[in-house]
């Protein structure tokens, strides 16, 4: 039964990512995006991996830990990618 919880609980913090991620795409600016937020994000995903790596607890709720990292990795992409655009952008 906590497998279920947990797992609804990485399921729906998941739903804001790609959400996210194609408004980061569109707007091709960083301004308003906060890498810190990112980047702790980012951390507590690959600290929940680890977690359940070293207490050998793999289930079927690891690939959801999995699946937020690479999707939160992606805005950490896209906010550099921006972050570029807007630095262009001040050149003009």
């Amino acid at each position: 039964m906590s497998e279920l919880f947990e797992m609804t609980m990485v399921i729906l913090f998941g739903i804001s990512w790609p959400i996210n991620i194609v408004k980061a795409y569109k707007a091709k600016t960083a301004k308003g995006t906060s890498i810190l937020f990112l980047a702790c994000i980012f951390i507590g995903y690959l600290c929940g991996i680890l977690s359940k790596t070293i207490a050998h607890k793999i289930t079927y709720v690891f690939i959801f830990y999995i699946i937020n990292l690479l999707m939160v990795g992606l805005d950490i992409a896209l906010y550099f990618r921006n972050l570029h655009f807007d630095k262009h952008l001040a050149l003009k």
